[in-house]
């Protein structure tokens, strides 16, 4: 949990907020969201080295590997801020799959591994990915299903397998990769994780798979692993306990997604406060009218809402819980919230909405894969829903 003080906080925020819209947004508006038009990796180190200057790097990050060590909670508002650009994120090296995998490391690595890997991920020096995801009908929505399989051979494992949509897969230092050890597809035990460099023989990247959003360094790729060998030393956590390490990335790396976005959304209803303040119809602005009031009033409902429910389950994991129930339902709420927030926000604007005169429509763009990235909507419906039924039937 953070030791930041308030004013402490505060100062960093300011901070936060003044490098994102005076450095970073400038860039993502001249390229119009595009990371790789931007410069891709090359940009991400240019603006990864000023944030360090800044103290800004990597805010969440421990401590004694050059983090600022933010909790959830303190994150909040940090990473809202950053998220007002669709580059702030990458800049501050706090950007999906690299803040999740910080996480992960942080409490799952051997000292060992902290070093070799984790070190250089929170000092900007290379990118990571998480490589679970699977073509049908393997892994997705439901990770049981996980096909990628690793087999003990003399000094280590032997992977094999294919991933698909892995984020950040391109260009990346090192992967996380999920694997059966044991049991069969379906079984809800016997995933391993498996830390290992991306330029090891057998990891093949087959394509890039061409998504709505463009501003995810790395793509979102398609990976085959080709007898990969990995060693003993690269086992992160124990053998066949792969599944309930996931749970430790997953709910804060949903909820920092939530904060993330939620920035961008903040933005778009800025852009729609201003247009309406200014535009000229009818006799008067835009914002005298009703129907505006309604769109207004309803974002100011969701922002308020998904920040609420976002920040009760940050306390609940700076207190050490678990959070599944409240983690789901945050990120469930805020990814249709933020969605709603940013759709809202083009309709005010009308036609200049939808183009590229505001950024309104990349921001649209952008929000929408949410409902379905780290847990579709349905399926985190399904979870909440199995939760409550099963309170009912223990009694």
């Amino acid at each position: 949990m953070s030791t930041f003080a308030s004013s402490d906080l505060d100062d960093l925020l300011e901070r936060t907020r003044s490098f994102v819209r005076d450095v970073v947004l400038p860039i993502e508006d001249a390229a119009e969201g595009d990371v790789e038009a931007a410069g891709g990796d090359r940009l991400r180190v240019e603006l990864q080295q000023e944030a360090r200057a800044r103290g800004l790097l990597s805010p969440h990050g421990p401590e004694d590997l050059g983090g600022l060590g933010l909790g959830m909670v303190d994150r909040v508002p940090v990473f809202e801020a950053a998220g007002w650009s669709l580059f702030g994120p990458m800049a501050l090296n706090i950007a999906a799959p690299d803040e999740g995998n910080m996480h992960l490391l942080d409490r799952a690595a051997t000292g060992a591994q902290r070093e070799e890997f984790l070190r250089p991920l929170v000092g900007g020096q290379v990118r990571s990915a998480f490589a679970m995801t699977e073509p049908a009908p393997g892994a997705g929505s439901d990770p049981s299903a996980l096909r990628t399989e690793a087999r003990r051979v003399p000094g280590g494992w032997r992977i094999s397998g294919r991933k698909i949509f892995i984020t950040g897969a391109d260009g990346a230092g090192f992967f996380i990769v999920m694997a059966r050890t044991s049991g069969q597809p379906g079984d809800s035990s016997g995933a391993t994780m498996f830390l290992t460099p991306a330029d090891v023989d057998g990891i093949r990247i087959v394509r890039h798979v061409r998504t709505l959003d463009r501003s995810m360094l790395g793509g979102h790729c398609e990976v085959v692993l080709d007898d990969v060998f990995v060693p003993d030393d690269g086992v992160l956590g124990e053998v066949d306990q792969g599944f309930a390490n996931a749970q430790v990335r997953l709910g804060p790396a949903r909820m920092t997604h939530v904060m993330r976005w939620l920035g961008a959304a903040l933005r778009g209803h800025d852009v729609a406060l201003r247009y309406v303040t200014e535009r000229q119809a009818f006799g008067g602005p835009l914002a005298e009218s009703g129907l505006v009031h309604q769109l207004v009033a309803d974002n100011e409902i969701d922002i308020a809402a998904t920040r609420a429910l976002l920040l009760d389950a940050c306390r609940e994991l700076d207190s050490g819980g678990r959070a599944s129930a409240s983690t789901s339902i945050a990120k469930t709420f805020g990814a249709e919230a933020i969605g709603r927030i940013v759709d809202r926000s083009v309709q005010m604007c009308g036609g200049l909405g939808v183009s590229e005169d505001l950024p309104l429509s990349r921001l649209s763009r952008e929000v929408r894969p949410f409902r379905i990235y780290d847990g579709a909507s349905e399926v985190h419906r399904w979870s909440i829903a199995r939760r409550a039924l099963r309170k009912v039937e223990r009694g």
